[in-house]
């Protein structure tokens, strides 16, 4: 699916823009670029989640290549051909007759990435591999650790940080030798960071090095980086267990979907396998869904929007239902967290609890959850619970969310928090508050009381009660029609009580979701306005170009970023509302599915295999922010299953 050759790989910019990534089910991840040379404080071998999915920490940067007599040989002008093999990459090195193939993968469920380099052709060669390591957040800025000790293993070295664990590198073969005096480096450039308008430089140590000859009767050696001593070298066996837990997720989702998976077009098999970099554990026994990487956490809103096309569509009930008790689990004042501290040990404050959509999705991820395993089980095991919840929300809780008995609605929003998915704040300054009665959150609102009437009837609970708030709601969500514009109000009820009429995406979901609200006219008008001046070929602009407050390019420092976050900045996940609702207004399948095609060449041109968080508003509208984004991989994915009429179903994942 994701192939280049000469022609990106031999241009050191253009290969330098493409990243890859590797992930193990625990947060952790590696991550790099097609040329090889860093261009993000996230790069590295092995950036370890030691306390999973959270305390991410570098501990490995890079394994530098050389040949012998050629110390160009195994440089970015010598990349003949890069392919992203299932989730692997794989690289080819070309000088004279000699061929050398390199891949990278991790293994699941442990911080241990695995590089094996094979002679395909040529040689023999003598390869020299020197290990660069560090101890920091990968979020940048100072080491962890001033320190790092060396030590000498049988098959590698262990390093030692004064105040935190070993980790070692090891490898099944060679000779390692100790940098003798170990050397930090630094001033190492950091291109995106620089584009960021944040710290632009790295540092590492080099640690030691490796030597060893590659040739007709030994072509490969196999590298590991792992916080275990005991890591598994043995390079064949790891990569066969790598490509069967791949196989895994693609029977699984065959499974799910066995009308649609036989003919899906390649593009769809490579988003199955992207959506598995999102599902990792929770400790100590939970599960939940990072929302991108490589700096976001797993935060609930993402979580919520992620999970039917993450785990349900791909046939993952199992994971579906672990994520979905993690997060009842942790229900504070009728909400779910929004976000989890970057440490375990830190409690979960009120802080962490400041949105008010991320519970309306909980309780439409269940009823999908319910739909797609066909069982009741978990709808009644947190039944009392889910009224709880409700009952908050129609009283009043944390952050003015309440409801208003005179129109059904739910407001919500008080001082500089921000509590909707346009949450972008700049110091104490949020840039799109939203105060007041938010449209989408209404949509939510609708459908979560009519989930909440459905659960009653499973239940054997009497259903009347969360019914006539739903039609109440329902009847009231005619306040937010816009007649002059022909579309809704983005919020209406705010703290000066004037509506707001900025196009913005928002309204999509009374549209896409269960519950429709608006009559076909208004919903037919509505689709028509967002996608003569919101829509782009990778997802929807946050704020019409006509906008004063536009804002058509993404980039500088963290307050011009903020300032375009959700004020023009395209974002990916709503194309699945957007292409859902043009199914249900227009009945045009194959049109539908047309709104989602260009993201298959967009697996190929940042994040590879994955896609991007958002883009610029302004064409030729380039990839911006995470390079994989959970709710872009899953909106897309369960809208073309959706669309071309699979049904999720239940799998033994």
């Amino acid at each position: 699916m994701v192939r280049f050759g000469s022609e990106i790989c031999g241009d050191p910019r253009l290969a330098t823009e493409r990243e890859w990534l590797v992930t193990n089910g625990l947060g952790g991840y590696a991550m790099g670029t097609v040329s090889g040379a860093p261009s993000r404080s996230y790069h590295g071998l092995l950036i370890a989640a030691l306390s999973p999915p959270v305390e991410r920490t570098l501990l490995v940067s890079q394994l530098q290549e050389s040949v012998e007599g050629d110390p160009g040989a195994c440089g970015p002008l010598q990349i003949v051909s890069f392919a992203l093999e299932g989730t692997v990459p794989r690289w080819r090195f070309a000088w004279g007759d000699t061929v050398l193939e390199k891949r990278i993968w991790m293994a699941q469920g442990a911080n241990t990435t695995v590089v094996s380099y094979r002679l395909v052709r040529g040689g023999p060669l003598q390869l020299r591999l020197t290990a660069c390591v560090q101890h920091r957040s990968p979020h940048g800025g100072e080491r962890l650790e001033l320190t790092l000790a060396l030590a000498p293993l049988a098959r590698g070295v262990e390093v030692r940080p004064l105040a935190a664990a070993p980790f070692v590198l090891l490898s099944d073969r060679g000779q390692w030798c100790l940098e003798e005096p170990p050397l930090w480096v630094e001033g190492i450039p950091l291109a995106a960071e620089a584009e960021r308008g944040l710290a632009s430089t790295a540092e590492h140590l080099r640690a030691a090095t490796l030597t060893l000859s590659l040739g007709p009767l030994d072509p490969a050696v196999t590298v590991v980086a792992s916080t275990r001593r005991d890591a598994d070298t043995d390079g064949e066996r790891a990569l066969a267990e790598r490509r069967d837990h791949e196989h895994g997720l693609l029977r699984s989702w065959a499974a799910a979907q066995p009308a649609l998976a036989p003919a899906a077009p390649a593009w769809i098999r490579q988003l199955v396998l992207a959506a598995d970099a999102f599902v990792v554990e929770r400790l100590p026994s939970g599960a939940s869904l990072i929302a991108g990487y490589p700096w976001f956490n797993d935060w609930g809103r993402d979580t919520m929007i992620s999970l039917a096309g993450l785990t349900l569509v791909t046939g993952r009930c199992g994971w579906a239902e672990r994520i979905l008790r993690t997060y009842a689990a942790r229900v504070s004042h009728g909400l779910i967290p929004n976000s989890f501290p970057d440490r375990a040990d830190q409690p979960l404050d009120q802080g962490a609890y400041n949105t008010v959509d991320a519970t309306l999705w909980f309780f439409q991820a269940l009823a999908e959850h319910r739909q797609a395993s066909g069982s009741d089980a978990l709808v009644r095991e947190l039944f009392p619970q889910l009224e709880a919840i409700l009952e908050q929300h129609v009283a009043g809780t944390w952050f003015g969310i309440r409801m208003d008995p005179s129109d059904g609605l739910l407001a919500a929003g008080e001082g500089e928090t921000q509590l909707t998915w346009m949450d972008a704040k700049p110091g104490d300054r949020a840039i799109t508050p939203r105060h007041g009665k938010a449209v989408e959150v209404n949509a939510l609102w609708v459908n979560a009381l009519r989930s909440m009437a459905g659960f009653s009837r499973l239940t054997g609970a009497d259903p009347g009660r969360w019914q006539a708030l739903a039609d109440r709601a329902a009847a009231g969500f005619q306040r937010f029609w816009n007649p002059r514009m022909g579309c809704c109000f983005d919020v209406i009820d705010g703290p000066a009580g004037a509506a707001d009429e900025r196009l913005r995406p928002n309204q999509l979901l009374a549209l896409s979701l269960p519950e429709p609200l608006l009559s076909p006219a208004q919903a037919a008008s509505v689709l028509a306005l967002c996608g003569q001046r919101l829509l782009t070929r990778h997802g929807l602009r946050t704020l019409d170009p006509a906008d004063p407050d536009y804002r058509g390019h993404y980039g500088g420092d963290a307050q011009r970023r903020d300032g375009a976050y959700h004020q023009g900045t395209v974002w990916a996940w709503w194309l699945g509302p957007f292409a859902r609702a043009h199914a249900r207004v227009h009945g045009d399948a194959a049109r539908a599915l047309s709104f989602l095609e260009p993201m298959a060449d967009h697996l190929g041109a940042a994040g590879l295999g994955s896609l991007s968080e958002i883009f610029d508003g302004d064409a030729p509208h380039d990839p911006r922010g995470c390079i994989a984004q959970a709710w872009s991989v899953a909106q897309v994915l369960a809208a073309w299953t959706a669309i071309s009429g699979g049904t999720p179903r239940a799998s033994g994942r």
